[in-house]
């Protein structure tokens, strides 16, 4: 490998990405760091005002970037979201499908209304704004969709079934748009955080933070910062035999457990 190939192997000067949830939290820092590494960024999120924020502040790193109001859950926002990238950058190489909900509810209480209010967002949001992504990735050479999923996906999720239940069949959707999309050379993989330290997280209450984070092998929760090397190598040329994969970033929680 010589220096050349060597220095472009987490550059994305020049390609698009568009990152879902990416107001805050993980989400945030992937646009971030795509931002840093050279990307042009489409960033979505439910809330207006998140989206401009953003929006202004990455623009700040030097970014070109657009912050387009979406909810996961309207198939229809997902197209226009879509079309949005293209109108404004003229293509689309990456895909970060980071946006979710963690409702909980126990398997014993379940409701039909939460039932579709979880899996629309966790599970049908992604996999259909993927397919709405499909035919503008056919047209780039270096194509990835991201799934950012949950080490719950492996293990289990006492209260939250139906997230982790979303998040393992997004990685089953994962594997199967690997294998039907490599002809056309599009890779997809997932990465599947532990526990890190979002708003998320801190919504289960008091001590749910210091609970779950004695579970791995680190004992601490991550920073949102320490998604972004995972999340770059899987969009980069860094990965570029890699298809297919789950990426399991948990400070060893899932073998602990």
């Amino acid at each position: 490998m010589d220096d050349a190939r060597f220095r472009s192997l987490f550059d994305l000067t020049g390609r698009v990405a568009l990152v879902t949830g990416g107001t805050r939290g993980i989400g945030r820092a992937i646009a971030e760091g795509l931002v840093r590494a050279g990307a042009s960024v489409v960033v979505a999120s439910r809330k207006a005002d998140a989206c401009a924020e953003t929006e202004q502040a990455l623009r700040g790193l030097g970014g070109d970037v657009l912050g387009v109001p979406t909810h996961m859950g309207d198939l229809d926002a997902l197209d226009a979201l879509v079309e949005r990238t293209i109108d404004r950058f003229g293509r689309l190489d990456i895909l970060v499908n980071n946006a979710a909900n963690g409702m909980t509810q126990p398997t014993a209480q379940l409701t039909p209304e939460a039932w579709e209010k979880s899996f629309s967002v966790n599970l049908r949001g992604p996999v259909f704004l993927a397919k709405a992504a499909y035919p503008h990735l056919c047209n780039s050479p270096h194509a990835v969709v991201l799934n950012v999923i949950s080490v719950g996906a492996i293990t289990h999720s006492p209260g939250m079934a139906m997230y982790a239940s979303a998040k393992a069949g997004l990685l089953a959707f994962t594997r199967n748009m690997a294998a039907e999309w490599a002809p056309v050379g599009i890779r997809v993989n997932a990465l599947a955080p532990g526990t890190v330290d979002t708003d998320m997280l801190r919504s289960g209450g008091p001590g749910t933070v210091e609970r779950v984070a004695q579970i791995s092998f680190l004992k601490r929760t991550a920073d949102v910062d320490e998604m972004v090397g995972p999340a770059l190598f899987l969009v980069s040329d860094a990965s570029s035999y890699v298809t297919g994969q789950m990426l399991v970033a948990d400070g060893g929680y899932a073998v602990a457990r």
